[in-house]
């Protein structure tokens, strides 16, 4: 068993990677290692960035296109200096920060270029245009810089003549600035700097530099999607209209500052009415659904049907992001196929309620086309039949990938404080420790979940997907062999017993301190009660009338990326579309079905653009973002789901009203 920890409670801690105050102006590129190598702990940093970062897993499995790559490069570099896009750079400091964190090193020639004694502010867009405009200096042109300071072509340059140099010519290096270049050890010795080796750590460090600012980017969901005012304040359950506080991640005190930071969302939306140049609205009046219950119906034969089944979970991030597994599903050849998704009923205790069983649950399906990367939207589960979401179709033979998704209207986190802790483990009259019956029930029902296939036992697939989730690594062929030979196991397979047992030695290894089995519970979603609180385990039915579907889960992931492009794709296809007054690149799109409205925001525009989003005519109604106002940005060129909303009580009316307004 490793060691768990919950695999993004704590976010990492970035280094510092700032640039030195000067720079030569023969070596423009200098300038980065400098404050680097002079920087605390900088040799460990320095020395680092031989071992580059993974790409992420939604980069990986889905390219961008050059423009999505530039613009997710932009606004990484970006947030990494400001808390938001929205933020103007008023300094020159700032600009020549965010261009480092970019990958470029700009002389001082270069920044008064961009800011001269009229400029008074930057915004985002702006320093696009620079980095659009300011290539990255290569490997040949640093070089070409050095080679042109080695008069004996030797690849190395004498400290001596390397101090006279930085210190009195061009920008002048301090004294201090020099001395941290002459002590990298890496590239110094026997009294010289050799260039050569500097060169292609730098390049190293700079490249390192970027995905560190794109791995905070992606880690960081919240930064990712910009979706500000997206804290949640209060819970929408005890108050369907409240009126939220502005988000204190967006209040700044500068004059650059988009919402007021006095006063509540009501003065706050008063005080940036003038600052609106456009606005849309959408009022839509839902009924009971009373009738839905009749519009997903099984096919008449489909009980001769093939049937291919595997369960998932969604599961709630401490950052509120949801992730997922997702599947890949082989049709063999044409056929009818009828697919459905709902929650996972699991043992209930009488008197307890079970919150995951009223979450919504929908299913994607692409189509993969020559490679994963290459993926189409087909259809997605929009019928319904109680808590059964379906979708029934013609299918040509291949490979699809099936991926789920929640609006996150109704997995929210727990607000409410658990006052009793609990008991998981107790010793009897002898000392020997023992689970309790409420930690085994519990227990049972994470394997009920964890078991994907339901043969009621796990292979190592099956139980990886848990590891990754509870401690973030994967158990490796050789430690799969120990636990067989430890622990119960079934054709290879390890019994419910033996997953019992195993967490029993896990309590044993801590000599009863429950600690590590609360990690394990928290990231399966249990509170402190032993309440499945923020997961909501499903089961996914495939069937399929000319052949044997197979079905399998291939990722645990956050559900984005791939699956925000289905959403958009879909909405777009099937949602009504109203082009905001005067600025025609700007139109909101609007899908609606008996059970939720999904809204996507589609910009046309060369630039992106601040959409202000107010909720607050709505009645009896919850939405994704848990708050009433709030903005989006949309990149440019780009569409993005802008937000969920279902009915906080189904068996009443409720009624859609939703204000966007363009941001000046």
């Amino acid at each position: 068993m490793v060691i768990r920890e919950r695999p993004k409670s704590v976010p990492r801690r970035r280094e510092d990677r700032g640039i030195a105050k000067r720079e030569l102006a023969a070596l423009p590129c200098l300038r980065g290692v400098i404050r680097m190598a002079s920087s605390p702990g900088s040799d460990a940093a320095f020395s680092s960035q031989k071992s580059t970062l993974s790409e992420s897993p939604r980069t990986r499995k889905f390219p961008l296109t050059e423009e999505e790559i530039f613009y997710m490069n932009c606004r990484a570099a970006y947030l990494t200096v400001f808390k938001s896009s929205l933020e103007n750079i008023i300094s020159k400091d700032q600009l020549y920060l965010a261009l480092q964190h970019a990958g470029r090193n700009p002389s001082q020639k270069t920044i008064n270029k961009y800011w001269t004694p009229q400029t008074a502010k930057l915004n985002f867009d702006d320093f696009c245009i620079i980095l659009r405009k300011e290539k990255p200096t290569s490997k040949a042109e640093l070089l070409k810089s050095f080679k042109k300071l080695d008069v004996n072509d030797v690849g190395s340059i004498l400290h001596t003549d390397l101090y006279k140099i930085l210190t009195k010519r061009g920008e002048k290096m301090t004294r201090e600035e020099v001395n941290a270049v002459i002590n990298l050890a890496d590239v110094n010795t026997d009294g010289k700097f050799d260039y050569l080796k500097f060169c292609k750590l730098y390049m190293t460090t700079n490249e390192q530099c970027l995905k560190t600012t794109l791995e905070k980017l992606e880690i960081d969901s919240k930064l990712r999607r910009q979706q500000f005012g997206s804290h949640i304040e209060g819970s929408p359950e005890r108050d369907p209209s409240p009126v939220p506080k502005p988000s204190p991640r967006i209040i700044r005190k500068t004059d650059q500052e988009t919402f007021s930071n006095k006063g509540d969302a009501r003065s706050s939306l008063l005080s940036t009415t003038k600052k609106f140049k456009t606005s849309v609205s959408f009022t839509i009046t839902m009924g009971v659904n009373s009738s839905r219950n009749s519009k997903l119906t099984e096919p008449n034969s489909v009980k001769e049907w093939q049937c291919a089944q595997s369960k998932g979970c969604f599961f709630l991030e401490e950052d509120s992001e949801i992730i997922s597994h997702q599947y890949r599903m082989q049709i063999a050849q044409r056929s009818m196929v009828y697919l459905t998704i709902k929650p996972l009923n699991l043992s209930q205790v009488e008197g307890k309620p079970s919150p995951w069983l009223s979450v919504d649950t929908a299913l994607y399906i692409l189509k993969e086309n020559e490679s994963q990367a290459n993926l189409q939207l087909v259809c997605f589960t929009e019928l319904r039949n109680r808590e059964v979401f379906g979708w029934t179709g013609e299918l040509e033979p291949g490979m699809y990938w099936l991926i789920p998704s929640t609006t996150g209207c109704k997995l929210k986190k727990e607000i409410k404080p658990v006052i009793e802790e609990a008991q998981l483990v107790y010793r009897d009259e002898m000392g020997e420790l023992f689970l309790t019956k409420e930690f085994r029930s519990t227990l049972s029902d994470i394997f009920e979940v964890i078991d994907l296939d339901g043969n009621g036992l796990l292979s190592i697939e099956e139980y990886n997907f848990f590891e990754l989730r509870t401690s973030g690594e994967k158990c490796d062929e050789d430690a799969w062999t120990v636990c067989r030979e430890n622990f119960d196991t079934k054709k290879n397979e390890l019994t419910r017993q033996g997953f019992m047992d195993l967490n029993l030695m896990e309590a044993n290894d801590r000599e009863g301190d429950p600690s590590d089995l609360w990690v394990t519970l928290h990231s399966m979603g249990y509170n402190k009660a032993l309440e499945l609180t923020e997961a909501c385990p499903f089961v996914i039915s495939t069937y399929a009338e000319k052949c044997k579907p197979r079905i399998k889960a291939v990722h645990m992931e956050a559900c984005s990326g791939q699956l925000e492009k289905a959403i958009c794709k879909s909405v777009l296809n099937k949602g009504d579309a109203k082009v905001m007054d005067g600025s025609e690149n700007i139109i909101v799109h609007t899908y609606k079905c008996d059970t939720w409205i999904t809204s996507v925001i589609e910009n046309k525009s060369e630039n992106k653009v601040i959409i202000h989003i107010n909720n607050e005519l709505s009645k009896n109604c919850i939405n994704n973002r848990g708050l009433n106002i709030f903005a989006v940005e949309v990149a440019p060129k780009s569409t993005m789901v802008c937000q969920h909303v279902m009915p906080l009580n189904e068996r009443q009316e409720w009624i859609y009203n939703c204000v966007y307004s363009l941001i000046s």
